[in-house]
């Protein structure tokens, strides 16, 4: 029996087969002009979805380069253990970017590491958008980049902001001129469609929203603290817990 190899293209064959009209080519986002330098900072301890929510949104803007970003080339390991995601690039080999995208997770030893720190500050100095999802925030923080701003982090530290500087507003991304700031892991989709727009067009972003076919219907109404309760808090807490590894 002969079994089909489905993929993406496979995907984009039978639209086309079905009468839906399909561009010759992706287009640039200006005539002429290359899209956004996307720099993606990767650390050991990283939560895998801060860095490929995000990822799998800001990729399809057209003509977009991600660049991913750390200490030094090759894997490292996200904060569970199980997954390694790569490094392509040194930070002594990138100055220079149109978006920083920090990601969250284990952020201590970032937050104590001069190099990176340092690298952060410099490349900001030259970004269009500086962005940081979830924990991420507190790396943006402890660089000196959220004083006297509106921020938002992972909620079991959001209390960690005022240390920086920062006033916490609950939200799933709060925008402060250049600098984006989403709540935990998964608002980390919401903000890479915002700033999707932001570099391109709502059109784009919505496009871009189908693509990864984000349309959330959860089967509970626990997704916030607010919502969860005192109980359920504690509870998720020790699952985070449980779930990291040295």
């Amino acid at each position: 029996m002969h079994t089909e190899n489905i993929d993406r293209r496979t995907i984009l064959r039978a639209t086309a087969a079905a009468g839906v009209a399909l561009p010759a080519a992706a287009p640039t986002t200006a005539a002429g002009s290359a899209g956004p330098r996307i720099a993606l900072l990767l650390f050991d301890g990283i939560t895998a979805m801060d860095a490929i929510g995000p990822y799998e949104v800001l990729s399809r803007i057209p003509g977009a380069s991600v660049l991913t970003v750390g200490k030094r080339r090759g894997a490292v390991r996200t904060e569970t253990g199980a997954i390694t995601l790569g490094v392509a690039r040194a930070l002594r080999e990138v100055d220079r970017a149109d978006v920083l995208l920090v990601p969250g997770g284990g952020v201590a030893d970032v937050q104590a590491d001069p190099e990176t720190i340092h690298w952060i500050q410099r490349l900001h100095r030259h970004t269009t958008w500086t962005v940081a999802v979830c924990t991420g925030a507190l790396i943006l923080g402890t660089a000196g980049l959220l004083r006297g701003l509106p921020a938002t982090t992972y909620w079991a530290l959001t209390d960690r902001l005022a240390s920086f500087g920062a006033t916490y507003v609950p939200r799933r991304f709060v925008e402060a001129g250049k600098i984006m700031t989403s709540a935990g892991v998964s608002a980390g989709i919401d903000l890479a469609l915002h700033l999707t727009a932001r570099l391109t067009d709502e059109r784009t972003a919505r496009a871009a929203q189908l693509v990864v076919e984000y349309d959330p219907d959860p089967p509970f109404d626990s997704g916030s603290p607010d919502k969860a309760g005192p109980d359920l808090r504690r509870y998720a807490l020790e699952l985070l817990q449980g779930s990291i590894r040295p």
